[in-house]
Parts: structure tokens; C-alpha cells; sequence
């Protein structure tokens, strides 16, 4: 199976943890050490019976063998799902003019793999899903390697759709996500649509999460010459003089993003920017570990 994790990358998430602003109890997103023992659905040891277990626990088979009560234990699940949310609109298939075989989704994918290694080496649960306007994809909440392979096929197979999702196909994000969840949504925020749900999300109670994907072209601007501008949605085209356009559109773009942070942080969603010359884990950091942060900067 196809690493989306690049190797310095997958060696940089070790030690780093997802963490929650809420305590949810003696074990959840970022607060157990290891994972907790319980009746849970995955075995994991035995353990010698104590008095208040319940008899169900017990092993028979193996009291039959040894005369001896022993309890099964298994992993129990954390109280809290990471929820990776990713937009698989139009635009979020655009790349560089330097690197053409990389694109946002490109991004995206590998990022979700991170987070998704750091979930399952934490014990937590995570799901995934693709909300675009052809269709959208779900991964229910689990644990293990298993889902980290099957959540690993999904990603391979997205591709981009026209649009976000309508309102009318994103039933399933209201009945899957719980209020202890956290949400990681991966979007460059072009479609309100995207936003819109962010904000509700947070209105609603859950802890969202936003990582903000932009090209290397959108934070520089690097075009001289004349250039066809076109949008990947809308279709419209701009026929211009880069070098001319280059301090405009840098100006107003800038304002645009200064819009959304604070759209964002007014329903306290925190915020993270990822362009696509930077490395795939530095926006993790910037969420979760604004220490380690500042090795790149």
C-alpha cells in the first residue's frame, strides 16, 4: 500500500499529541498514557479475577484448564472520535505550476494520514470523510490498524467533485459527529459551503478545527507576463498582466484571509494555514504543539 506519510514527516509525529480543550473523563483524546483496559471490543490481556468483576468477564474455557478465574480484558474505547473532515471540491485539485503532480488533495491526504497515525498510536478513535458535491465518502469512528488501512484505501480513491457538498448530503455529518468529538477540517475555504459548516459545527457544541490549504501562487503571486487566471469551479477566466495584478491581488487576498480567521475565531474555531511548500505535519504542530512549531520557523 501507497506510504502518504513521508518518512522525515512520520518521524517528526513521534511524541506529538491530539489534544482536546475539554477533560472528558480518565481517559480520552490526549489525556491516557496508553490504552485504557475494559470491556471493550478488541482483546487485549488477561488478568487475574478481583472481587466486584463481573462474572461474564470471566474466562471459563481457560478456568477449565488452569482451575484457576482469570478476566478477559480488551482495549475500551475512548469517549472522544477525531472527526477528519475533507473538502473534495473542484478547487481543492489545484497545484503548483512548479510542482503540477502535487496538488491540495495531494496535501490533504497525507495530512489526514498524519493525523490518523497520531489517533490510533494515542489509542483514540478517528473517522474520515470526503464531502464534495459527487458524492460523500464515510469512514465511521474505530480504532486499530485495520481502520488506519481501510481509512488509507479511502483517501487513495478521492477525487475532486465540482463543488463542496449541498446542504442536503451532509446528513451524515450531523449524525455521526458526537458532542465530545473533535473535528479537523482540511479545506482551502474558497466555498462558503465549507465555512458555513465549520461555524455550525461549532455553534452546536463541537470542537472544530480548521486547517486552511493554499498554494505556493496564492501566498506569492509569482506570475509576470500575461496569464489566464481561471477558476476550477465557477469556470470564469481573468485574461491580465501578472506583474500587474501581483501587489491587487496579494492586497485583497490578504484581506480575505484576515476575514476568515475571524470568522473562525469568533465561534472559536482554531485555525491553521498550510501551503504546499511546507511540510505536511507543520500545521499539526502549530494546533497542538506551538513548541515544536519553532523548529521551522
Amino acid at each position: 500500500m501507497v506510504d502518504l506519510i513521508p518518512a522525515d514527516v512520520r518521524s517528526r509525529l513521534r511524541g506529538l499529541r491530539l489534544v482536546t480543550r475539554r477533560a472528558v473523563g480518565s481517559h480520552g483524546l490526549g489525556l491516557h498514557q496508553s490504552h485504557s483496559r475494559g470491556a471493550g471490543l478488541e482483546f487485549a490481556q488477561y488478568r487475574a479475577y478481583e472481587p466486584g468483576d463481573e462474572l461474564r468477564q470471566i474466562d471459563w474455557k481457560l478456568y477449565a484448564r488452569s482451575d484457576k478465574f482469570f478476566v478477559r480484558e480488551a482495549e475500551r474505547e475512548s469517549p472522544v472520535a477525531v472527526w477528519i473532515l475533507m473538502d473534495a471540491s473542484a478547487s481543492m485539485g489545484q497545484a503548483d505550476a512548479t510542482r503540477p503532480d502535487y496538488s491540495r488533495l495531494d496535501a490533504a491526504k497525507s495530512m489526514a494520514a498524519a493525523i490518523a497515525h497520531l489517533a490510533l498510536d494515542q489509542g483514540d478513535r478517528f473517522g474520515f470523510m470526503a464531502l464534495g458535491d459527487g458524492g460523500l465518502t464515510l469512514l465511521p469512528p474505530a480504532t486499530g490498524p485495520r481502520q488506519r488501512d481501510r481509512m488509507l484505501l479511502d483517501l487513495l480513491k478521492i477525487r475532486t467533485s465540482r463543488t463542496f457538498a449541498q446542504d442536503n448530503q451532509l446528513g451524515p455529518v450531523w449524525e455521526r459527529v458526537g458532542p465530545h468529538d473533535l473535528v479537523i477540517l482540511l479545506s482551502d475555504c474558497f466555498d462558503e459551503g465549507a465555512i458555513g459548516l465549520a461555524e455550525k459545527l461549532a455553534a452546536a457544541g463541537r470542537e472544530v478545527l480548521v486547517i486552511e490549504m493554499l498554494t505556493v501562487a496564492e501566498r506569492d503571486f509569482p506570475f509576470d507576463g500575461g496569464y489566464r487566471f481561471r477558476d476550477p469551479e465557477t469556470g470564469e477566466e481573468l485574461l491580465a498582466d501578472g506583474a500587474a495584478l501581483r501587489t491587487e491581488f496579494l492586497a485583497r487576498f490578504g484581506e480575505a484571509r484576515e476575514r476568515l480567521r475571524q470568522r473562525l475565531t469568533a465561534v472559536g474555531i482554531r485555525h491553521a494555514v498550510h501551503v504546499l511548500d511546507e511540510p505536511v505535519d507543520l500545521p499539526l504542530r502549530r494546533l497542538f504543539s506551538a513548541h515544536d512549531a519553532a523548529e521551522y520557523a
